[in-house]
């Protein structure tokens, strides 16, 4: 369970999902009383980004440290403990006081950015060194949402919310980009993509500007600018994706889940563009991002990267298709419930929870035993 960080972080992640989610529409439909100190919208957010998307990032880049420099990255005591900080915020969050959930949660990311910064620097991965970069503007992020949820500085929480979100959207955007191409070359013999770097770089710029200004909501003249700076960004993400062929995927669970992932980034940046001009509210383009993208993504590579770290083929059994189908379901409905008429959105979110569980729960029920093993080659990791 400690040889490397994939495994205790994916699991806790995955388990995480299972119960956050039915929690979180009990309390919110009134079945449950609420305990914790922060209120149940924001704690709902924050756990989501914090609790659920960031283990897995964290779970990923501790294990891809190891393989872009062949240095071991934290593990045994050392990566049981970073586990162990993640476990005791969650459990802090609905516990209290808010004081100790800030301090075990705030603590987590900096200590992460560190050890990879080092195991880079060391390994001589210089182009990887902005990941640990946005791992530091999310625990910035992180502190914020703390301070101003308890009243100690002036601000929204939900902006802190906002910026973290961006910035899991960046690494999104730039791990996408790396992997995406080269999964569906490796799975396409005689397949050749013609990826232009300028449009590349064009879609990353034009992301960060337009979530900047999503994120820091600048004056009311600039809502237009942000509105196209959006909605560039959803055209440029569907002409980055067209570049990698994403119909070679079907037929190929375990490709396609992905490629469906990210197409989510072009509806969530659309959605976003049309709240910008009160066309629609903003919780259809944040929960395309956050479910859509980010959950997508999440499941598509907690299978592949567990399949291929634990010694198995990179092949999805129709229960991981079925996970895979279950996390787009949960999107289809909870951004439907954030378009269709309020009266539905009850029934809807209920929905969309019975599926996003299920979807976590067949995970657990693979992979658990896979992670607690030793991998099938006898290789460590």
């Amino acid at each position: 369970m400690l040889r490397l960080g994939f495994r205790p972080f994916y699991l806790g992640a995955a388990a995480f999902a299972v119960l956050a989610i039915p929690l979180w529409v009990a309390v919110f439909l009134g079945y449950l009383p609420w305990p914790a100190p922060v209120a149940p919208l924001l704690w709902h957010a924050h756990e989501m980004l914090f609790g659920f998307a960031l283990a897995v990032i964290v779970g990923f880049l501790l294990t891809a440290g190891k393989a872009w420099t062949g240095l071991d990255t934290p593990r045994g005591i050392w990566l049981g403990a970073l586990f162990l900080v993640w476990l005791a915020a969650r459990v802090a969050a609905l516990t209290g006081p808010s004081i100790l959930y800030a301090a075990l949660d705030v603590v987590l990311l900096p200590l992460v950015a560190v050890a990879l910064a080092v195991v880079l620097l060391r390994g001589g991965s210089r182009r990887n060194l902005v990941l640990p970069v946005i791992l530091l503007l999310l625990a910035l992020c992180n502190l914020d949402f703390h301070l101003t949820a308890m009243g100690l500085i002036a601000g929204s929480p939900l902006r802190a919310l906002h910026a973290s979100l961006a910035l899991v959207v960046m690494i999104e955007c730039v791990i996408a980009g790396r992997v995406l191409p080269a999964f569906t070359t490796n799975a396409t013999p005689g397949l050749k993509l013609r990826a232009s770097a300028t449009l590349d770089r064009a879609a990353l710029i034009v992301t960060a500007l337009a979530l900047a200004l999503w994120v820091f909501e600048p004056l009311p003249a600039f809502t237009g600018l942000t509105a196209f700076a959006l909605a560039l960004a959803a055209v440029l993400h569907v002409a980055r994706q067209w570049q990698w062929k994403p119909w070679v995927a079907r037929g190929r669970p375990i490709l396609w889940i992905l490629h469906v992932a990210y197409g989510w980034l072009a509806i969530g940046f659309a959605l976003l563009a049309l709240a910008q001009i009160g066309w629609i509210g903003s919780s259809a383009g944040l929960h395309a991002l956050a479910i859509g993208a980010t959950a997508g993504l999440i499941i598509g590579m907690i299978t592949r990267t567990a399949r291929g770290h634990t010694g198995r083929p990179l092949r999805a059994s129709k229960a991981e298709a079925l996970a895979y189908a279950l996390v787009m379901l949960a999107a289809v409905l909870r951004v439907g419930a954030a378009l269709i008429s309020p009266l539905w959105l009850a029934d809807l979110m209920l929905a969309a929870a019975i599926p996003w569980s299920a979807a976590f729960a067949i995970y657990l029920a693979i992979y658990a035993p896979w992670l607690a093993t030793t991998r099938l080659d006898g290789r460590d990791g």
